[in-house]
């Protein structure tokens, strides 16, 4: 069964993937989005004033551009050993009281939950139709938690349509 959030409390907490530009816009100024660099470097001293949703989240651009350069055994291995461990830091150092927002701009047509399983995977030219298993990669498996973000109240909408702006994990273990 597909989860769906309907509220903004996602962008507070836990991680998530974003693609929308409006609902990007409102939780955090574009001068304060962190590059992937940036965010690199603040995993051994993360700030205490975080840019983005009122003082309780970092926003960090730059990820699809980390990916697409690698071949896909070295973007799985990057997701891996550096990007999730950048996330579970982040996730220690605020007791999971804080958000990590991807901003994955092309990611609308680029990620895609398989129906069978509801994992989720990355379209990546280096791992064929199959796609980069972010699901494992990114939240350790834990697809059963993953939750589309919904730009709308509208609880009738379309999780596969317009309104699907995103992907939020509460807490990775």
């Amino acid at each position: 069964m597909v989860r769906t959030r309907f509220n903004q409390g996602w962008s507070r907490r836990g991680c998530s993937l974003l693609w929308d530009a409006e609902t990007l816009a409102e939780i955090v100024d574009p001068m304060d989005v962190v590059s992937m660099r940036g965010m690199f470097a603040m995993v051994d001293a993360w700030p205490d004033d975080l840019p983005a949703a009122g003082g309780d989240a970092v926003v960090v651009a730059g990820v699809e551009g980390c990916i697409d350069v690698l071949s896909g055994l070295d973007a799985e291995r990057w997701l891996v050993e550096d990007l999730s461990r950048a996330i579970m830091s982040f996730q220690e150092h605020y007791e999971g009281a804080a958000g990590l927002v991807f901003w994955l701009p092309s990611g609308r047509s680029r990620v895609f939950m398989r129906g069978a399983s509801e994992e989720y995977y990355l379209r990546h030219r280096g791992s064929g139709e199959q796609g980069l298993h972010i699901g494992r990669f990114l939240w350790s498996g834990a697809e059963n938690e993953i939750e589309r973000i919904m730009n709308t109240d509208d609880h009738g909408a379309d999780y596969d349509g317009k309104h699907w702006v995103g992907l939020y994990h509460p807490r990775i273990s």
